[in-house]
């Protein structure tokens, strides 16, 4: 399955524009270097690159994204999402992906920010927020893309501003990431969020199981227990879970295991067997022959050239 921007994609872009060119241009102040970076606001981040990236693992927490210049593709299992400065790219859970800078150069580098969200703070927007869709399942995967409108890029201009003023960011820096919230649950994509964050749902009850899954994916499973833990049948935990992952409970833990392997060949230098028992694989065969389908060459071979990429932005 892909999702990818539209006409009315393209006409929404055009008209954020120059907002947008506000944006990138705090922002690249910001960023001294290459790649993501911190801001002194908790869980805003902002990423700057210069030229497209490889694929790369990528693990989504509930957040909001926003590219304010180029485009950019996440794969997540089956689904394939393409989205630029038209669009937000939502997650509810936490989501391992792949993702790939399709879009950057010198002379109009890639710009992009990331929010994480407060789901404490999102459920008690939709409890103030009178909705009669919030009763209404959604269906989808726990990502999903909507409209990048000119209200939410003020709302982020305000935000990205704020890091001037220090002073400020500390409480208005609340009510600003409120108000983003606000434009998420009120948009096309909201329906999927909001029935993620609410208590009580088969939703609720799937993000427990992923929340398990996503501390534990290094033991065994047995998906009859996650299903006891999460108050559900096996079928029916199978059909809720592929429908927010696009993975089954087994790929969903087989791709946690991978991205963390391949972080850890990245990060620490290690050699692949040693990767391979970190993450609970027992056989490190089965682990190069896995590795090797997800991310096209055995493990060393992939990060050879990612190692060098990272060392000479350092």
């Amino acid at each position: 399955m892909l999702f990818e921007p539209d006409e009315t994609d393209r006409r929404r872009r055009k008209e954020t524009e120059p907002i947008r060119a506000g944006i990138a241009q705090r922002i690249s102040a910001f960023v001294s270097r290459e790649g993501e970076s911190a801001t002194p606001l908790p869980g805003l981040s902002f990423a700057r690159v210069t030229k497209p990236t490889p694929p790369t693992s990528y693990l989504y927490e509930p957040s909001i994204s926003m590219i304010i210049r180029g485009r950019k593709r996440v794969q997540l299992g089956e689904t394939t999402y393409i989205y630029d400065e038209s669009r937000f790219l939502l997650t509810a859970v936490k989501l391992p992906t792949t993702t790939e800078v399709l879009e950057a150069s010198a002379q109009a580098p890639y710009v992009s920010l990331l929010l994480r969200l407060d789901l404490q703070a999102a459920r008690q927007m939709i409890a103030d927020v009178d909705r009669h869709e919030s009763s209404v399942p959604a269906s989808g995967p726990a990502m999903a893309t909507g409209p990048a409108s000119i209200e939410l890029f003020d709302a982020i201009a305000r935000l990205v501003g704020l890091l001037d003023n220090p002073k400020d960011l500390l409480h208005l820096g609340v009510l600003i990431q409120r108000e983003i919230i606000y434009r998420i649950l009120t948009s096309c994509a909201g329906a999927r969020f909001r029935e993620t964050v609410l208590l009580g749902t088969q939703s609720q009850r799937t993000a427990k199981a992923i929340a398990w899954l996503r501390e534990n994916f290094a033991q065994p499973l047995r998906v009859e227990d996650l299903a006891e833990m999460a108050g559900m049948g096996v079928s029916t935990l199978h059909h809720h879970f592929r429908a927010m992952t696009s993975m089954s409970p087994v790929q969903y833990q087989k791709h946690l295991r991978l991205h963390e392997a391949r972080r850890i060949l990245l990060g620490e230098n290690v050699d692949a067997v040693t990767a391979a028992v970190r993450v609970g694989y027992e056989s490190a065969s089965q682990f190069n022959r896995e590795y090797r389908r997800m991310f096209g060459a055995p493990p060393i071979r992939d990060v050879a050239p990612l190692r060098t990429i990272a060392a000479a932005r350092r």
